[in-house]
C-alpha cells in the first residue's frame, strides 16, 4: 500500500493536545488535514437495512468509527446465545497520528471522499441486501455516500453494472477488508490495545414486548421518572425513540440494561414493554 509521507508527526500530536478548539484540523506538509476533536467523526464504516429484523436493525453499531482524538470504536464480541443481551457491546483502540495518516490515505487511494451513491439494486440485481455506508472527514471536506450490496460480485461484473461501478465498488471492498485487520499492516506500534468500551449515553426504542412462552423473562421496572408510554418520539417500525444519557444513564437505567435481555419485559405504570438498546457513539446525541 502506498501511504502518503507524513512529516512533522511530533508537531501535529502537540498541536491537537495543546488546542482547545474541537473542531481544529491537524496540518502539516504532507499530512492529510482532519478532524481533532474527540467526539468529531474522521471516517466511519456501516452497514444496515437489508432482510433483518427491525429489532437487529435498530440496536446495530457501525463497524467502524474513528474519531479526532485518535479513538476507534468497534462493536465488541457479541455472545452466541439467545436471548442475547440488551445492551449491544462496544471496543476502544487508540490510534496514534501516524496510524490515522496511514487509514485515511488508505481510504483516499480507494476513493472514499470522491464517491457518490451506488444504491441502484438494477445494477446489481441482487434483491434484500444492506447497504454500507461511508463517511470521511478530511482536507476540509466530509463525504458521505451508501454503497447497496458491496462485496457481493466475486470478480464478475453484473450485466447491469458499469465497469466504473465495478471499479469503484472492487476498492471500496477491498478498503473494508483492509480495515478490518489494521494490525497486519499498520505501522508498528500505531494501533493500542482493545479494550471494553462504557457507553455514556444509548437510543432507547420502545416497543411492544417480545414474548417466547417457552423462555419466560422477569421484569425490570423502568426507573426514571417518565413513564414509558410517553417516553422518545415516534422512530420508525413500530417503536417510539428517546436519549438517554448523565447521571440517568449511567447511575440509574445503564446498569439495569447490563443485566437484561433482548426479552426482557420493562414494566411502567403497569403495562409491559419491550426496550431496544443502541449505545451512543461521542458525535451522537439523538435517535
Amino acid at each position: 500500500m502506498q501511504l502518503r509521507a507524513v512529516a512533522a508527526i511530533a508537531a501535529l500530536t502537540l498541536a491537537s493536545a495543546a488546542c482547545a478548539d474541537a473542531s481544529s484540523t491537524s496540518s502539516g506538509t504532507g499530512a492529510i488535514a482532519h478532524p481533532t476533536g474527540a467526539n468529531e467523526l474522521v471516517l466511519r464504516v456501516a452497514t444496515g437495512g437489508g432482510f433483518t429484523a427491525p429489532e437487529y436493525q435498530l440496536r446495530l453499531v457501525p463497524e467502524f468509527s474513528l474519531f479526532g482524538d485518535g479513538s476507534l470504536i468497534t462493536p465488541g464480541a457479541q455472545i452466541e446465545i439467545y436471548p442475547g443481551p440488551a445492551l449491544p457491546s462496544l471496543q476502544m483502540q487508540s490510534l496514534s497520528e501516524e496510524g490515522m495518516q496511514a487509514i485515511l490515505q488508505a481510504a483516499l487511494d480507494a476513493g472514499v471522499d470522491t464517491r457518490h451513491d451506488m444504491i441502484d439494486m438494477g445494477s446489481t440485481m441482487v434483491a434484500d441486501a444492506p447497504t454500507t455506508t461511508f463517511t470521511i472527514s478530511a482536507d476540509g471536506t466530509t463525504n458521505t455516500f451508501g454503497v447497496y450490496a458491496l462485496g457481493m460480485f466475486d470478480g464478475e461484473r453484473p450485466q447491469g453494472m458499469s465497469k466504473e461501478e465495478f471499479d469503484a465498488r472492487a476498492a471500496l471492498s477491498t478498503f473494508v477488508q483492509e480495515i478490518g485487520s489494521l494490525q497486519s499492516w499498520l505501522p508498528s506500534g500505531s494501533l493500542g490495545t482493545a479494550s471494553d468500551q462504557s457507553a455514556t449515553g444509548a437510543r432507547v426504542y420502545v416497543g411492544d414486548v417480545r414474548r417466547d412462552e417457552q423462555l419466560a423473562q422477569p421484569k425490570i421496572e423502568w426507573p426514571l421518572g417518565t413513564p414509558l408510554t410517553s417516553f422518545g418520539e415516534p422512530g420508525g417500525a413500530g417503536y417510539r425513540c428517546g436519549v438517554v444519557t448523565g447521571p440517568d444513564w449511567t447511575d440509574t437505567l445503564g446498569p439495569l440494561a447490563a443485566t437484561a435481555n433482548e426479552l426482557t419485559p420493562w414494566a411502567s405504570d403497569g403495562a409491559r414493554y419491550g426496550l431496544v438498546f443502541r449505545p451512543l457513539l461521542p458525535d451522537e446525541s439523538s435517535c
